[in-house]
């Protein structure tokens, strides 16, 4: 039988095949499980320590809470701030900022045409609000047709699909553009929301000192004209945590201005007159360098259809 240090052991872990492999593969996780190796070693993780670990991460897989651990972490806003220094490195124009899209999009939300009531069946739980603007190109020239997905929490900060008290796609829309690349919809200004207490997430943020907030936000999916598609939310301004998002996703350009409205006949189609609350906001979107970028779907779905 064959007797081993650490690093003997580390050694066969990474270089022990019977195949080829994926070099990639291979390389980032011999360097993940070397650290992994030397974390254990440098602050003497018990046996107990470590089996509790991995069933806090079973249970984490359980729960279906993967992505916001790796949003409180700051993973998600990292990949977001490297993919933006590659833009950079390229000399590729930015448009409007992306934001993390977090662990609660749904595809298949309903379409509409310019515009929809994405309130429906939840008129007065908030303060009433219509957001418009348009979808524009980096040339400045609207791109007709796009597609605006948007999604928001309830007034208890719980999103349809992962809260079964909500019916199917509440507060999800997708609204088309016109030629003239317009879009707006009626809905109520949404809070900010914490993480599930008494769940995975939860006792890891509290074993780091750490709060679990988001400020209140709506998130959107923008995609069309050939056009790179952007995945961003936009904060509302004065919530409590607006500069202390647990999951590091407050962007400037993203904190939209509230316009209070006492009355207008304009929004009759959204059965709105006033007093409202009325949000303006255009999305820019990059030039793609390829199809693979025009894509609309979640990251998790993007992942999936490459294979």
């Amino acid at each position: 039988m064959a007797e081993y240090t650490p690093s003997e052991l580390l050694e066969l872990v990474n270089s022990n095949q019977v195949g080829a492999g994926d070099e990639r593969v291979r390389a980032i996780t011999g360097r993940i499980v070397a650290d992994l190796f030397r974390t254990i070693e440098t602050y003497h993780v018990t046996p107990d320590e470590f089996w509790s670990a991995m069933k806090w991460l079973t249970r984490l897989g359980q729960t279906d809470m993967v992505g916001l651990v790796t949003a409180g972490l700051g993973f998600d806003r990292l990949l977001d701030i490297l993919e933006e220094e590659a833009d950079h490195a390229q000399a590729r124009s930015q448009g409007t900022p992306r934001a993390i899209e977090g662990p609660l999009y749904i595809p298949g939300a309903p379409l509409f045409q310019r515009e929809v009531r994405l309130d429906e069946g939840n008129e007065g739980k908030g303060e009433l609000f219509v957001m418009e603007g348009r979808v524009f190109g980096l040339d400045g020239k609207p791109v007709p047709h796009a597609k605006v997905d948007v999604w928001h929490c309830n007034e208890l900060g719980r999103y349809s699909h992962f809260d079964p008290s909500q019916p199917d796609y509440n507060l999800r829309r997708c609204i088309e553009t016109d030629a003239e690349g317009n879009y707006r919809f009626r809905s109520f200004l949404p809070p900010g929301y914490a993480i599930p207490p008494d769940s995975p997430v939860s006792e890891l943020f509290a074993l780091l000192g750490r709060h679990g907030n988001r400020p209140a936000h709506i998130h959107f999916l923008v995609s069309g004209g050939g056009k790179r598609a952007l995945t961003t939310q936009v904060n509302i301004p004065g919530d409590t945590f607006l500069d202390d998002d647990f999951a590091f996703a407050t962007r400037d350009g993203l904190v939209v201005s509230l316009e209070k409205v006492e009355r207008s006949a304009e929004y009759a189609s959204l059965g709105v007159e006033g007093p409202f609350t009325r949000v303006r906001f255009d999305f820019v979107l990059q030039d793609a360098l390829n199809e693979a970028e025009t894509i609309a779907a979640s990251r998790y779905q993007t992942v999936g259809s490459a294979g």
